[in-house]
């Protein structure tokens, strides 16, 4: 064993805690049944079965209130597998549950038997006939998709909030629309083919003109069963009417019973069922979209009215008017909007009662976008609109950043007012549609219904298709909450169907929690016809059960999930899935939300219970170590939960005594550590990379591999001994040299000058001289020490950086400049929570300047371009991200390039000042689709800002990276 070889225990929840009635029991510490293990993996293969407790956590709860734990997690990566896992389900008496994104919200994506993950291996998307069409692949995002589509100027219909995180597959199989959708733009109406794999395991691609040929073949009973219940369906002329009606406004309610009117032939009913069908009747492998138009001249306002009702009055006159979109919130979710970073504070104080609509109007050019603000302005002149705060102003807007604003808080309605629930409350997302004409009717029955069980209720929705979602929030582990929940359930379908004959389910899908109800809303004999598809399709049962048919009407109380407390940081967290596709370890170990659940379920656990001790085990690894520390989470959360702090916590809970006083030693002698590790870099280049990769290999099997860096052949050779000579007279800036680049050369060493020289000349060139401390040795960001989790060493040098720093700009009269993005995060941001009273009011007067932005604002716009490289490749950054300057990097490059590009998949390339180093394949993992994005093609120039971010991409790719700033120089240099 390691000699500093961290103890599990350390990790264990100290809190009392008695056993949870919904906990993991004690029979599944072992994880999966060794038979159903085999069977499995001898089918798949070992690596494609997860098996381990803390797997079957990770994947036991979605976005939704439920909660279930798979036997097993099986990870196919091609369409063979999939049959395979459907053969043997069926042969063996089990039941499949394909889960994508897990962004569901009624717990479509969770099974009790085999789970299926399509989400990793099932990514990619062809752009064709010029963006006019676009194949995808089921695991791909909704927002990954609309990035590429977006360089043809198109983009999907369906646009759901959760566009960051959802996956296509799941939109497609969820009939998921959002917020302009509405039933024009939503997967059945545009979806031009799609490939799907039957229960049976057949292969359907209706887009093969001999699609119908090959299915009468193999599916004969199939084929013959869907035509007699479309023949059944059209004889009935008063059902064919109200299958008609049922989809004027927007309904996922059951299967596409208009399926069987739209589609001719048994591959053209399929294709319509397999929409909306929640992976009950097949596997979507593959679709094929007809894209809509990018109309990119927006005009947007945030109008505030004194009521619900008063706003749900104005919908239709905007309507009318042509707008795209008309959003609805209601009081209480602006007032928890305030928890989203941008939104107004004074949100906060807004009367209970008020209302807004976030009005949009898109047009495909500027004529267009004056007549319909036109048109709004006369809607304008006939509303009441209120200004009860300060920040409120009702007027159209083209300013993006305003709108962007506006659909923040707008799309953070589930996870805000979620995380501003209760502790320890379960939250509940409903989901309906009413005749858009029914709109405010229909708010006021639901403010009454809602009161009358005593829920304090927030509702939002897409108000322009009559389309409205309510949130409730409850204790699940008490008793009487359930019942009040199950009684204002059945009074709330009672009154959609009955007063307004409404959707039970306008586009999140029936779910767990409607199943119940779905013959209330249909009535008995379009309910038998959706039983007769399943037994035609899904004959043995074996995908989904429960999910969309479900004859218990007490379906819908079985399984809600109890929310126990964890750490401060992370307990409001819904468990929404917006954090994933931007977490470095997604496709490693466990992703921001698992990490939470994770946790979870240590405080379901009685103290030292056989799964508590199977999960602390696994955690130290799949949790904490593999953290990039990156906090990507933390942007993409509504709610700014911060993963990444949290697991920096662990480390530091960790560590013993010991471990701290060693790093406060090397922070306190970080002069003399920084010139070792200068020479060594420089001896390095000498001893070459097999031997120094061997002494690091034994080092880490020594000490620890999270605390001994792996020597990589990528690591660059020493900077120059000596950092460029400058004057402090004149000066017009600080510069900072990152410690990183006063140790490591950039990739071309000695050939070009180094980061600090061409920084140095680019400002001189531009007029804005810029000064180096001549005892910049021995200080540091303190990022090394905090990214750890050690608290003293990263207090130390917090300190010492903000006090060299304040002396070296007189008191903040000059900016300092930093050179790294993840320096200028630590220096700006990170290290304040360690620094002391004294220091805190030194660090508020520094103005600390990313060297992105001090070469964008000061430097470009005095110098003159001699000459450009043909193409650049960029990798922006995490830190970049956390402070805004990407675009800094984009137009830098622009400068110096004639094309340039951002990969679609860029992402956090986890290297992580060394965290790549300590773990390898983190990096490897976290870069992988970044990487083969990259080398698709040939680039003159791959830059970014960060010297250790780009030897993480240097590896991945097998490129040379190097700063935007050193092109910079090259560019301007006579």
């Amino acid at each position: 064993m390691p000699l500093l070889e961290p103890k599990p225990a350390a990790l264990r929840p100290g809190t009392v805690r008695s056993a949870s009635p919904d906990r993991v029991p004690d029979g599944l510490a072992e994880g999966t049944p060794a038979a159903l293990r085999e069977g499995l993996s001898a089918l798949l293969g070992a690596e494609k079965v997860l098996w381990k407790v803390s797997d079957l956590v990770k994947y036991a709860s979605d976005a939704s209130p439920y909660r279930f734990v798979p036997k097993v997690v099986v990870v196919p990566s091609n369409i063979g597998d999939v049959s395979a896992i459907m053969s043997y389900a069926r042969d063996n008496g089990r039941e499949v549950v394909f889960r994508a994104a897990g962004t569901s919200l009624n717990g479509q994506a969770q099974g009790e038997d085999i789970l299926v993950d399509v989400r990793h291996h099932w990514t990619g998307i062809e752009v064709l006939d010029n963006g006019m069409q676009a194949r995808i692949l089921p695991g791909t995002t909704v927002m990954r998709a609309n990035a590429t589509l977006a360089r043809s100027g198109r983009l999907l219909g369906p646009d759901p909030a959760s566009a960051i995180a959802c996956t296509v597959g799941g939109v497609v199989a969820n009939n998921a629309s959002g917020m302009t959708a509405g039933t024009t733009r939503n997967s059945y109406r545009t979806l031009s083919s799609l490939t799907f794999i039957l229960p049976s395991g057949t292969v359907v691609n209706t887009a093969d003109p001999a699609a119908d040929e090959s299915l009468a073949r193999s599916e004969p009973q199939l084929c013959e069963g869907l035509m007699a219940l479309k023949a059944e369906i059209e004889a009935d002329a008063e059902l064919t009417a109200r299958i008609r009606a049922k989809y004027e406004i927007k309904n996922t309610n059951g299967y596409r019973l208009d399926a069987f009117l739209d589609g001719a032939t048994p591959v053209q009913i399929l294709r319509g069922l397999m929409v909306g069908s929640e992976g009950t009747l097949g596997f979507i492998s593959e679709v094929v979209f007809n894209t809509l138009p990018l109309e990119r001249r927006v005009s947007s306002a945030l109008l505030f009215f004194p009521t619900l009702a008063a706003a749900a009055a104005a919908v239709p006159l905007f309507n009318a008017a042509g707008a795209m979109a008309v959003e609805l919130m209601d009081g209480n979710t602006l007032r928890a909007s305030v928890s989203v970073e941008g939104v107004p504070a004074d949100w906060a104080e807004l009367p209970r009662e008020t209302a807004a609509l976030l009005v949009e109007f898109r047009a495909p050019d500027g004529p267009a976008q004056e007549r319909y603000e036109q048109a709004a302005v006369e809607v304008l002149a006939g509303l009441d609109l209120i200004a009860p705060v300060a920040s409120v102003t009702n007027d159209f807007t083209r300013d993006s950043t305003t709108i962007s604003g506006y659909w923040k808080a707008r799309k953070a309605f589930v996870t805000a007012v979620g995380g501003s629930r209760p502790p320890g409350t379960t939250l509940i997302t409903e989901d309906f549609a009413v005749p858009p004409s029914r709109l405010a009717d229909a708010c006021e029955s639901l403010l009454r219904l809602q009161a009358d069980h005593g829920f304090d209720a927030a509702v939002a929705g897409h108000a322009a298709h009559g389309n409205l979602h309510f949130l409730l929030a409850f204790d699940a582990s008490k008793p009487s909450d359930v019942e009040r929940y199950a009684a204002f359930m059945d009074d709330f379908c009672q009154l959609t169907v009955e007063e307004f004959d409404g959707s039970l389910k306008a586009e999140h899908a029936t779910g767990r929690n409607i199943a119940p109800f779905l013959e209330l809303e249909w009535g008995s004999r379009a309910t038998e016809l959706m039983w007769r598809t399943k037994q035609i399709i899904d004959p043995a049962g074996v995908l989904a059960p429960r999910i969309v048919l479900d004859r218990d009407p007490r379906a819908h109380l079985r399984g809600l999930k109890t929310i126990p407390k964890v750490e401060l940081i992370a307990d409001p967290c819904i468990e929404c899935g917006f954090c994933e596709p931007t977490c470095p370890s997604q496709d490693l170990t466990t992703t921001p939300r698992q990490r939470i659940l994770l946790r979870r379920e240590m405080m379901r656990q009685p103290h030292n219970s056989p799964v508590e001790n199977a999960l602390l085990d696994s955690y130290g690894y799949e949790a904490v170590d593999t953290c990039a520390g990156d906090s990507t989470c933390k942007l993409a959360c509504p709610v700014g939960i911060d993963t990444g702090a949290m697991m920096k916590d662990f480390r530091h809970q960790r560590h013993s005594p010991r471990e701290e006083s060693i790093a406060a030693f090397t922070a306190k002698n970080f002069k003399t550590l920084e010139s070792s590790t200068r020479l060594a870099v420089a001896t390095a280049e000498k001893l070459g990379d097999r031997l120094l990769g061997g002494i690091t290999g034994l080092a880490r099997k020594a000490v620890r591999p999270d605390l001994v860096p792996e020597w990589l052949p990528e690591i660059p050779g020493a900077a120059p001994r000596k950092l460029p000579r400058t004057s402090r007279t004149g000066a017009t800036a600080v510069y900072y040299p990152a410690c990183v680049n006063r140790i490591f050369a950039g990739p071309d060493g000695h050939r070009t000058p180094s980061l600090p020289q061409a920084l140095v000349d680019v400002s001189a060139r531009a007029g804005k001289p810029v000064w180096i401390p001549a005892d910049v040795a021995g200080t540091c960001c303190a990022t090394i020490w905090h990214s750890k989790g050690y608290d003293e060493g990263n207090t130390v040098m917090a300190n010492r950086m903000v006090e060299a720093a304040w002396k070296w700009t007189a008191g903040g009269a000059l900016p300092l400049v930093v050179d790294a993005s993840s320096c200028t995060l630590g220096i700006a941001r990170e290290v304040v929570p360690y620094l002391t009273e004294v220091n805190q009011q030194l660090h508020r007067q520094l103005t600390v300047v990313d060297s992105l932005v001090w070469a964008t604002e000061e430097l470009l716009p005095d110098l003159t371009i001699l000459r450009k490289t043909g193409s650049a490749v960029l990798h922006p950054t995490c830190s970049m991200q956390h402070l805004d300057v990407a675009d800094h990097l984009l137009t830098l490059a622009q400068a110096c390039a004639d094309e340039v590009v951002v990969p679609d998949d860029t992402g956090c390339c986890a290297f992580a000042g060394d965290r790549g180093m300590l773990h390898k394949e983190l990096t490897a993992a976290a870069t992988a689709k970044e990487a083969a994005e990259v080398n698709s093609r040939e680039y003159d120039a791959y830059l970014s800002a960060n010297r250790m971010c780009e030897i993480g991409m240097d590896r991945a790719t097998g490129r040379e990276y190097r700063s935007v700033l050193t092109e910079l120089d090259q560019a301007t240099r006579a």
